[in-house]
């Protein structure tokens, strides 16, 4: 008599499942963060040699053998970022005395308007400022070294994430024939799965790097065009910051508006700020879903209602 109907049973034993279900991801979540030392380096060279795999196995094909074609791989990976990190510190450090005069002159500027509009108490924030500002190399890299957390030293995450990228191109097709035995379904529906799981991968990456490829262009040329110092500095962190969801387009944006601010005045400000928001706001919203949509073979409304969606 007082039974509960079958679907009411069904329901409860599933919330009980969910239940348990996330019981076990908070606990594997809590081991990967416990141990981060290692999964961090791990995580990072699953990235890259996912992404730089179908090279390596390209000069396989040609004859090079996969160790030799890791190891090139490897070294052009690592070239590439340190080009890239040396062109972002250099553009800050070699213009620090440029930077410095811009920032003081803008922070005057802001401060100036702060008391216009009847705030007081805004000297000891732009002492500040400008007693920070000759330190920014400085702190640029200390703020990246300590940004890794969990970790012994930075040397060991690099040295360990070279170590595991290295092993990932030499015998990512091992690693993948092994997962592909002990996925719990039948090896060849396996194969399909990790093969599309590591496409998806590349793809995103790609379209990851069309989108920073246009952000960087859109507001390198327009800095230029205004006449605002450093523009290639401006572009080439616009590019790298693109790969940092959300904070690195404020980071990018606050560089070239501030330069922008001090070297040209506010009116020319006011036209980069507008710059910047069209080229992380409506123009990527247009490119984003039109890469996304190209490289992931997904139809681009989709990306654009799952993009809005998510962020909301």
């Amino acid at each position: 008599m007082f039974a509960p109907p079958q679907w009411l049973e069904d329901l409860g034993l599933l919330a009980w499942f969910l239940v348990g279900l996330g019981l076990v991801l908070f606990g594997l979540i809590w081991i990967l963060g416990e141990i981060s030392t290692i999964v961090s380096p791990v995580v990072a060279g699953t990235i890259v040699g996912a992404v730089a795999g179908p090279a390596v196995s390209w000069l396989q094909q040609r004859g090079v053998p996969r160790a030799a074609g890791a190891a090139l791989m490897l070294l052009l990976v690592l070239a590439l970022t340190v080009v890239v990190f040396l062109l972002v510190v250099h553009g800050i450090v070699a213009n620090g005395d440029q930077i410095k005069s811009l920032a003081t002159e803008a922070t005057d500027k802001v401060e100036g308007w702060a008391k216009d509009a009847g705030i007081e108490g805004t000297s000891s924030a732009n002492d500040s400022v400008k007693n920070a500002v000759p330190n920014i190399g400085e702190t640029l890299v200390k703020g990246v070294a300590g940004g890794i957390e969990g970790l012994t030293s930075l040397a060991f995450f690099l040295s360990f994430t070279l170590f595991s990228t290295f092993f990932l191109l030499k015998d990512g097709p091992t690693i993948k024939r092994f997962v592909d035995r002990n996925l719990g379904v039948p090896v060849e529906v396996a194969r399909v799965v990790t093969g599309d799981v590591l496409k998806s991968l590349r793809r995103y990456f790609l379209g990851v790097s069309i989108v920073a490829a246009f952000n960087a262009v859109v507001v390198g040329i327009a800095a230029w065009i205004l006449g605002v110092p450093l523009a290639g500095t401006i572009a080439v962190v616009t590019f790298v910051t693109a790969y940092v969801p959300f904070i690195g387009a404020f980071v990018s944006g606050a560089f070239a508006v501030i330069l922008a601010l001090a070297s040209e005045g506010t009116g020319v400000a006011l036209a980069m700020l507008v710059v910047v928001l069209l080229a992380n706001g409506t123009l990527q919203q247009i490119v984003q879903p039109i890469a996304f949509g190209a490289t992931l073979d997904l139809n681009p409304l989709a990306v654009l209602i799952v993009t809005i969606a998510a962020g909301s």
